[in-house]
């Protein structure tokens, strides 16, 4: 009778993994039919299957069409940007589940892409060049070097292939996506080590790209490695860049904010996701939290950086920490763009093809991304 357990083990396993991957491909067919679903509904047609609740917090009003997906979410039980938080599989389920997400939110932008290579500490780097193809605005002499959001864990050049394609098609500006390395993989600093080399790498090429400047760019994980290039271009007396744009940053890993306890469930990124992505990147690597190459915040001295265009969202946990920075850059003499989505959610850019205030927003941010320039002269 012992002898036959192993098999009836193996046997319910076997039906338990069946189970779970059709719960698995139910839940993407939904969310595909969802996503697809609410560009097409009216805002009053969103109130009515809202009940007419809305969510205010801190006197900001949740954006109604983020409301109706993060209700469609909780529905299926999706809990927040990291799919999977288990020590085993979770760090391959969840960067497979944000590349399927990305992929039911690609509408058709047409632009010229390349696949490229950048040398790095560890080797070759890969990344996304993205050119205008003429259809939109005159184009800009500047390059922006875009690092994408992720925790520092998950994200590649596919998940904000979207994002890259917008900015480079409606900001007529060259965008250069760069796919660092992500932890656990590689440990803080490695993400850093691969952000300045492509910095380098974009500084040694501009001329032969067409390139008279270098914005250094990102959102959330992203944002943090832009900053700190930054950081680390002005300590290394190199050409700084001509701007910074930091969708929603992360600053500082050390310290609780206020706006991480508000919205520490329910609005996307949580404060689950957060600490796994903490562990993952800082668990035994060579530096804590509390360094400026992880927490540019934390920075002795932020004087002498380039221009920033921050943006930060009213309902999402790192609110604080963008504002706070923003704020910091300013005290030391750096001009600063601050502008605040109060309706909006964390990674809210990457949901611009839902419509609404996501929308709205990134296209703003695209306006004045261009606007910064164009004053700076092209």
């Amino acid at each position: 009778m012992t002898e036959s357990l192993p098999g009836r083990q193996a046997e319910d396993g076997g039906a338990g993994h069946g189970r779970d991957a059709a719960k698995q491909l139910l839940l993407e067919r939904a969310t595909k039919y969802t996503l697809a679903a609410i560009p097409r509904i009216s805002d009053r047609r969103k109130r009515l299957l809202l009940g007419g609740r809305s969510v205010t917090v801190d006197g900001n009003t949740l954006d109604t069409t983020l409301q109706v997906m993060l209700a469609a979410e909780h529905a299926a039980g999706v809990g927040g940007l990291v799919a999977d938080h288990s020590p085993e599989s979770g760090v391959a389920v969840s960067r497979a589940a944000l590349r399927t997400t990305a992929a039911m939110l690609r509408p058709p932008i047409q632009v010229d892409v390349t696949d490229i290579s950048i040398p790095g500490p560890a080797g070759t780097i890969p990344a996304r060049r993205y050119v205008p193809d003429g259809t939109g605005p005159a184009t800009t002499s500047a390059l922006l070097l875009y690092f994408h959001g992720g925790g520092f864990v998950i994200g590649d050049l596919e998940t904000h292939d979207s994002l890259c394609r917008l900015i480079c098609r409606d900001g007529g500006i060259q965008v250069v996506s760069v796919d660092y390395r992500l932890a656990p993989e590689h440990k803080a600093p490695a993400a850093v080590d691969d952000a300045y080399a492509a910095y380098c790498w974009a500084l040694d090429h501009a001329a032969g790209l067409g390139a008279t400047r270098i914005v250094v760019g990102g959102d959330s994980a992203g944002g943090n490695l832009a900053t700190v290039v930054a950081q680390q271009a002005r300590d290394s007396e190199l050409p700084l860049p001509a701007l910074q744009l930091l969708l929603y940053p992360v600053t500082d890993l050390s310290s609780e904010t206020r706006s991480k306890l508000l919205f520490s469930d329910g609005y996307f990124l949580t404060k689950r996701d957060m600490d796994w992505f903490a562990d993952h990147y800082l668990d035994g690597a060579e530096i804590t939290a509390d360094d400026p190459l992880v927490s540019p915040l934390l920075s002795e001295d932020l004087s002498g950086l380039p221009p920033a265009l921050v943006v930060t969202a009213g309902f999402d946990p790192l609110r604080d920490e963008g504002n706070r920075y923003a704020q910091a850059m300013q005290d030391a003499g750096v001009i600063v763009d601050l502008r605040e989505e109060r309706s909006l959610i964390h990674a809210f850019a990457n949901f611009f093809p839902l419509g609404g205030g996501s929308a709205t927003a990134t296209s703003a941010i695209i306006s004045a991304l261009r606007a910064h320039l164009s004053h700076a002269g092209s």
